[in-house]
């Protein structure tokens, strides 16, 4: 078969109608890591009687333990699927060995430091090429790490990417017994017993994470640990990054809690962002860490809040912070909020 790209190979495995909604599922193989065998799946929404050539290209990318499913559900419910009907050209990559995007030789070695030299760049390279524009990228929870890194590590090219928004996204968490490097030489011993976790046993979601996730996590977290690798700090990296962003976290989300998340934003080295929080008191319902996106109070209240920061961000791509409104309760320095009265700044 043809590849469909110019720059590596690219199989088209599947092109179907599902109700209103286009599907067409590729499979790329760049070969670009160290490990040949890793392959990669996304898949492409759009409406069905409608070209998508000149739509807007947004990237969605899922969290641990989870797949394309979560944008985008059998039925054709999702952000995923609310963003085609909205007019975007919606791509929903899944990580290696997530979904349809079969395990690599060495799965069990997989890290977000592969995700984010490898494969984000690749991933943007192609939809790229496909669709003639640099793309938004939206992230949940890991996948939302993945980006944070590609960006702060210098991996993913600033002016390839159009905007980003996070959600329930953070990296300065800590559990200080993990600096005590007892403690985390009993941790790291533990776990290289396990080639994985397991997400319907440890009730997280329908995919199993390798565990070499969990081993890098627990360097992050040691007494000399960082957000990056030996030779780059991406959370350092994270000041220089030129590009929009759009920071969500919820009140009720007990896994990424919402200072560690305003914590990323202010590290965010464009002015052009804004922290939108997730409470009662702002005008939303109670969300936590997942149905802050899955849920139908998250249709009604989040997801009209993304296509609204797609469609600014797209319109002012190259805007600067202060063509942006700022509300009188915020600074220049706390971002602005989004030209909704239930949004705030902290």
């Amino acid at each position: 078969m043809q590849s469909s790209s110019t720059l590596f190979p690219v199989a088209l495995l599947s092109a179907e109608r599902r109700g209103d909604l286009s599907e067409d599922v590729y499979r790329i193989k760049a070969g670009n890591s160290p490990d040949p065998s890793v392959e990669l799946a996304v898949t492409r929404l759009g409406l069905a009687d409608q070209p998508t050539e000149r739509a807007v290209p947004v990237i969605l990318l899922h969290g641990s333990f989870s797949n394309r499913r979560f944008w985008y559900s059998p039925k054709g419910i999702g952000l995923g699927a609310f963003l085609a009907r909205a007019g975007f050209d919606v791509w929903i990559p899944e990580m290696r060995g997530h979904g349809l995007s079969p395990r690599n030789r060495q799965w069990r070695a997989n890290c977000v430091a592969d995700y984010a030299r490898f494969d984000l760049p690749v991933i943007g390279t192609f939809v790229q090429e496909m669709t003639g524009q640099a793309p938004h990228w939206v992230g949940h929870s890991l996948g939302g790490t993945t980006l944070v890194a590609a960006l702060g590590g210098g991996y993913l090219d600033p002016n390839s990417v159009a905007s980003v928004a996070l959600f329930g996204t953070q990296v300065t968490r800590r559990y200080w017994p993990l600096k005590l490097p007892p403690v985390v030489w009993g941790a790291r011993l533990l776990l290289k017993r396990f080639a994985q976790l397991s997400g319907p046993r440890l009730k997280r979601g329908p995919e199993d994470e390798p565990i070499g996730l969990a081993l890098e996590w627990l360097r992050w977290q040691g007494l000399f640990g960082r957000f990056g690798v030996k030779d780059r700090d991406w959370w350092a990296g994270l000041a220089e990054v030129r590009v929009p962003l759009l920071a969500v976290a919820a009140v009720a989300d007990t896994q990424d809690p919402l200072w560690a998340c305003r914590a990323l934003f202010e590290q965010w080295g464009d002015a052009r962002k804004r922290f939108l929080r997730l409470g009662r008191e702002d005008g939303f319902e109670a969300f936590g860490h997942v149905d802050m996106l899955v849920s139908k109070a998250a249709q009604d209240q989040v997801w009209p809040q993304v296509e609204r920061w797609l469609a600014q961000a797209q319109s002012t791509p190259h805007a600067a912070a202060t063509d942006y409104p700022v509300p009188d309760d915020c600074t220049a320095s706390e971002g602005v909020a989004l030209p909704d009265t239930r949004l705030r700044c902290d």
